[in-house]
């Protein structure tokens, strides 16, 4: 079943690049999620830093062949998730990161997993709840990286390769004991 969710992970460019690379993702579109007005949503008012909106992806999947919680462990080793309003060299509270769901089933998995990630740290800056709003970024900030391939990312081209490469299912060795595979036999979500 196609389903979709939406991931601020700083600067969109990289998360975007990031998430095309998954097995099972459908499309991936680079936006602004939860802000203030749709006339807001426009790259040159959400680097005001005014708006409220975060740059984040939408990102379609098909839930047979990825999981929610595979999606959310790519999430977590992409992002800094100590930091608020910054990733890399990007800062302001357009980069603030955060997972938005968009069904009660993605919040329960989406909870779980915050949970387990913010007893590992001192300091959780990471953002949740439902996605409210999403409206999609310019032209020329769709594909970004593909149309740049030297263009700033905050997330290192390696880090990407890599992750892109993990096995889908949760038995990865990747897992490194963050999220044991056992908290979501059989989950579909």
């Amino acid at each position: 079943m196609r389903r979709s969710i939406c991931f601020a992970g700083g600067c969109f460019w990289g998360m975007e690049a990031l998430y095309r690379r998954l097995p099972g993702v459908l499309d991936v579109t680079a936006g602004y999620a939860n802000g203030d007005t749709a006339d807001h949503a426009n790259y040159d008012d959400v680097c005001t830093g005014r708006t409220g909106f975060r740059e984040a992806v939408q990102v379609a999947y098909e839930d047979g062949t990825v999981s929610l919680p595979h999606l959310l462990f790519v999430f977590f080793a992409a992002i800094d998730p100590e930091t608020p309003n910054r990733q890399g060299m990007d800062f302001g509270t357009q980069y603030q990161t955060g997972v938005y769901w968009t069904s009660p089933e993605q919040e329960a998995v989406v909870r779980r997993i915050f949970d387990i990630e913010a007893a590992a740290l001192d300091c959780f800056e990471v953002e949740s709840g439902p996605l409210l709003s999403f409206y999609p970024a310019e032209e020329p900030h769709q594909r970004y990286l593909e149309k740049h391939p030297g263009g700033y990312c905050h997330i290192s081209l390696s880090k990407i390769s890599a992750l892109s490469q993990c096995p889908v299912w949760t038995k990865c060795r990747l897992w490194s004991g963050r999220i044991p595979p056992w908290i979501f036999p059989g989950t579909a979500i």
